[in-house]
């Protein structure tokens, strides 16, 4: 947060840079069989959980912990352009709250007591002011040198300490110096701020608190502004600073890769047992599954992980909270669109081709399914009260335009089928799912992702705007994934597939097989 006449140094790059973690999944490490070798000379100790446990010392947990969480803050960055550091707000009647407020309080009314001796005491007052010449000398560019200098001269600790001794410091005057230095550095949306410091001067010892508060909220600025203007550089080399900071940790915790591998081996089996079920069938011989077809088994499966039987990979842990996102906008989804095929198959004619209808049908819907992925949710009253809605909102259509309402035979069937939905094994749950499923898999398969996501499969069409959505925002993770991690699952899949050692090539079966 530079002084207002005084510009940053430009990236070289907009400020809306939307697209470049898009871009980079496009210069993705190819796993094939053929790029295994090279891709594992790149990850030193990618080794699955053959690894033996280590114990680490107080130095390598310190460092393991500050990798993790300038891992997680630079991955949190890059994908969510709107990440800003918060206020720290404690909840009101907290401990942590009441003990912060007790200490503030006993540091401010010392500093009262100290300014309302008779002679003053300002021990504390000049630690307050050394303290604030610091941040505003933090606050200015490398050049602004006649700013530094004039704080600097102002703010000179060693003729305040000479002053204090013959108590002669000016605290009021060295306040107003400090509200307008102030003033020239803070961004617009502080003025307001400003303006309340310079009318708030019938108490010294509240204004100086008033003061540290709002230089709180200019430090936040700066390391907001600090955010933004580094992202950039963050999109261009965040794919290896991540994964060098991942190979920091692993060099430390040899098995930080044990979940993964449990998970890749996990998908590893599924398409076996896919591939074997079909040879028995006569629908096909069986065939060896690809790293990508591997790979991408893997993906799906985290697009529909059960939390309760254990963690996310180590991997996807810095992407949890927009996994959970997309996992429970994807299952609000399905169950509108569950109900909505069941509404039209129940009802049929009367209520064909009328958009006007299903929005309003769609919109009701979403509003009493919201939050279904909350504990406390009851999935059953919420169906009954949807059913009870929407065969009054029919009713209302059907007569409005000259047909007869719903029999009561009718609406117990619409009641109980939507009712129904909450049932594992309903086949209208198990036919949207599988839909989804292969939708998905189509997204992430086809090289040109975006196309695919525009061909909504039968049945869905009533979610479509959702699927694109959630589609886009899961690719995005999938593919950023891959560029990261990718030399990680080549070393897992090498060990896994091909006991270690390196098969013959083989050829891709399509041409969105080349790219991870």
């Amino acid at each position: 947060m530079p002084l207002n006449d005084e510009q940053p140094p430009s990236p070289s790059s907009g400020e809306d840079q939307g697209s470049d973690v898009e871009s980079s999944s496009e210069h993705c490490d190819s796993v094939t069989t053929s790029d295994l070798e090279s891709s594992c000379e790149s990850s030193k100790h990618c080794t699955p959980s053959s690894s033996p446990p280590k114990s680490l010392t107080l130095d390598e947990v310190k460092d393991t912990t500050r990798d993790m969480f300038n891992l997680s803050l630079s991955h949190e960055v890059i994908m969510n352009h709107s990440y800003r550091v918060q206020y720290d707000t404690l909840p009101q009647g907290s401990l942590w709250k009441l003990v912060r407020d007790n200490l503030h309080k006993a540091y401010w009314d010392k500093l009262e007591s100290e300014l309302n001796d008779d002679p003053p005491v300002y021990e504390h007052a000049i630690k307050l002011l050394e303290e604030i010449r610091e941040i505003l000398l933090s606050f200015l560019n490398p050049g602004a040198n006649q700013t530094r200098t004039q704080i600097t001269e102002v703010l000179d600790m060693d003729l305040i300490r000479q002053q204090a001794e013959n108590d002669a410091v000016d605290m009021q005057g060295l306040a107003s110096y400090i509200i307008t230095t102030m003033g020239k550095m803070c961004t617009p949306m502080r003025d307001e701020e400003i303006k309340k410091l310079r009318e708030n001067t019938d108490n010294i010892v509240i204004l100086f608190r008033e003061i540290f508060r709002v230089l709180d909220l200019m430090n936040l600025d700066m390391l907001n502004w600090s955010i933004r203007y580094l992202r950039h550089l963050m999109q261009r080399h965040g794919v290896e600073y991540e994964r060098e900071k991942f190979q920091s940790i692993l060099d430390k915790v040899p098995n930080a890769l044990d979940r993964t591998t449990l998970w890749i081996r996990s998908a590893l089996d599924e398409l076996t047992s896919i591939n074997a079920n079909m040879e028995q069938s006569g629908k096909g011989q069986r065939e060896m599954p690809t790293p990508f077809q591997v790979l991408n088994m893997a993906f799906l499966n985290i697009l529909t992980w059960d939390y309760s039987k254990g963690p996310l990979p180590e991997t996807w842990i810095t992407d949890e909270g927009r996994v959970q996102e997309i996992q429970w906008q994807l299952q609000q989804s399905q169950a509108v669109c569950e109900v909505l095929l069941i509404i039209y198959s129940t009802v049929g004619g009367p209520i064909q081709g009328l958009p006007s209808l299903s929005e309003r049908l769609k919109r009701m819907i979403s509003v009493l399914l919201d939050g279904m992925h909350r504990p406390d949710f009851n999935l059953n009253e919420a169906l009954e009260g949807i059913s009870a809605q929407i065969c009054c909102e029919l009713n209302k259509s059907l007569i409005e335009r000259g047909y007869p309402a719903l029999s009561p035979a009718l609406q117990a069937t619409l009641k109980g089928q939507i009712c129904g939905i909450s049932q594992r094994d309903n086949p209208i749950c198990t036919l949207v799912e599988d839909r989804v499923h292969h939708f998905f898999r189509a997204v992430l398969t086809d090289p040109k992702p975006q196309a695919r996501l525009e061909q909504t499969p039968a049945g869905l069409t009533s979610i479509k705007p959702e699927l694109v959505t959630l589609g886009s925002k899961f690719t995005t993770l999938v593919n950023y994934n891959r560029s990261v991690y990718g030399p990680f699952y080549a070393n897992i899949m090498k060990t896994l597939m091909f006991n270690g050692s390196l098969p013959t090539p083989i050829p891709p079966q399509s041409p969105s097989q080349d790219c991870v």
